[in-house]
C-alpha cells in the first residue's frame, strides 16, 4: 500500500472511503497527481517516486489552520 497527502481547497468535496481516480502530471523534473475531477491535488514527486497506480480510497481527511488534506491509499 502506497499512502499519498493531497490539498483539497473546500470542505466535502471527497468522503473518507470514497474510491478515487488520480491524473498524472508532469513538470521537468517531477511528477504531480490530480484527484479527478479537480477534486485535490498532491505536492511534487521526483521521478523515481512515480506512482503507478491511478485508483485508490480516501482513508482520512484533516482540518486544520492550512486547509483541508486528504489521505489516501493506492495499490502499488
Amino acid at each position: 500500500m502506497r499512502k499519498m497527502e493531497f490539498k483539497m481547497e473546500r470542505p466535502g468535496l471527497l468522503q473518507v472511503g470514497d474510491e478515487i481516480t488520480v491524473t498524472e502530471g508532469v513538470l521537468p523534473s517531477n511528477y504531480y497527481y490530480t484527484i479527478d475531477p479537480s477534486l485535490a491535488m498532491s505536492g511534487n514527486y521526483p521521478f523515481r517516486e512515480r506512482m503507478l497506480a491511478r485508483k485508490g480510497k480516501v482513508v482520512d481527511i484533516i482540518e486544520n489552520e492550512r486547509g483541508f488534506y486528504v489521505t489516501a491509499e493506492f495499490d502499488e
